[in-house]
């Protein structure tokens, strides 16, 4: 044998295994719970309110309570997020495989950077930045944020369109109007905020009347105008919205197809749809079997004796 130090091995105790075994077990079904989700709901809730509150002048004692209620929230988060990392048993760098549980831990692990205290301005926009964390508890708004994200390019060729029609209409109103009415035409970018001002359509009057004191004509200028921005393009940019939308419920609802509560093998949807063919057979089967056995009354034919 030689004289070399033989490596020794690292034994993990069972008894340890089994006991992060059993607190990830505990976890999973603390973040499962409805009771959970609604405290936490509650806590984001109480944090706007004091951030509220914060804005009216108080005095000092209200002052200090609303420091105290700060940390208390904190401390609270801090719990949020420890209990979910820990859910992940063995492996609880798969938290961060998710977006919102990523943002949720930037927004609360951005309070304890250092030089941020006291009133700081970016300590203000960090506190504000968790109550946008409600979105991650309503299906609803988050449908309606991956929708609007996965309408930005869509969004990206409207508003290109839109800056195109917008400058168009702006060098035809500066060549009408420039000389006639300079502070609303007398540049190109007076003339491009006018417009955008009038998408609104409250100045239309006005713009209608100066307009038609200079010539008639000047009315198909902003007619056409209406037409094409309140009207087209407004419809254009609701409807690359609204199909943003719908690919966002149908990307929730595979994501939720895919649970397999039971650990079949199988998703759930997957075996809600085998039980609703195999049902749909079986009644097929019957109502061929009930009509098989009204044509043998009909013939004549003895059916089927009774047991006795």
């Amino acid at each position: 044998m030689s004289g070399q130090p033989v490596p020794r091995q690292r034994i993990v105790p069972a008894g340890s295994a089994s006991r992060r075994a059993r607190l990830a077990r505990r976890c999973v079904g603390i973040v499962d719970s409805r009771g959970f989700e609604v405290a936490i709901v509650v806590m984001i809730g109480g944090n706007a309110l004091v951030l509220g509150v914060e804005t009216y002048p108080h005095p000092g004692s209200l002052g200090t309570l609303l420091r105290v209620l700060e940390w208390f929230f904190r401390t609270v988060f801090v719990v949020e997020i420890a209990i979910r990392v820990l859910a992940y048993g063995r492996r609880p760098q798969d938290f961060f495989r998710q977006g919102w549980n990523v943002f949720d831990f930037v927004v609360i692990a951005a309070a304890f950077i250092p030089g941020l205290h006291g009133e700081s301005p970016a300590l203000r926009v960090i506190r504000i930045a968790r109550v946008l964390r409600l979105v991650r508890f309503s299906p609803g708004l988050r449908t309606i944020v991956v929708a609007l994200l996965r309408s930005l390019p869509g969004v990206g060729g409207f508003l290109a369109l839109a800056l195109v029609t917008l400058y168009v209409y702006g060098m035809a109103g500066w060549l009408i109007f420039a000389e006639t009415y300079p502070e609303d035409y007398g540049t190109i970018g007076r003339a491009v905020l006018t417009l955008f001002v009038l998408l609104s359509l409250e100045t239309l009057p006005d713009l209608i009347e100066q307009g038609m004191a200079l010539s008639p004509w000047t009315l198909v200028y902003y007619i056409s105008y209406v037409l094409i921005t309140a009207n087209l393009l407004l419809n254009i940019l609701i409807a690359v919205i609204v199909n943003s939308m719908e690919e966002a419920r149908r990307l929730e609802m595979t994501e939720r197809m895919a649970v397999d509560e039971d650990r079949d093998g199988v998703p759930d949807h997957i075996d809600r749809i085998m039980i609703s063919q195999r049902l749909d057979d079986l009644r097929t089967l019957l109502a061929e079997l009930e009509r098989e056995l009204r044509i043998d009354r009909k013939d004549g034919q003895p059916g089927p004796s009774p047991r006795q």
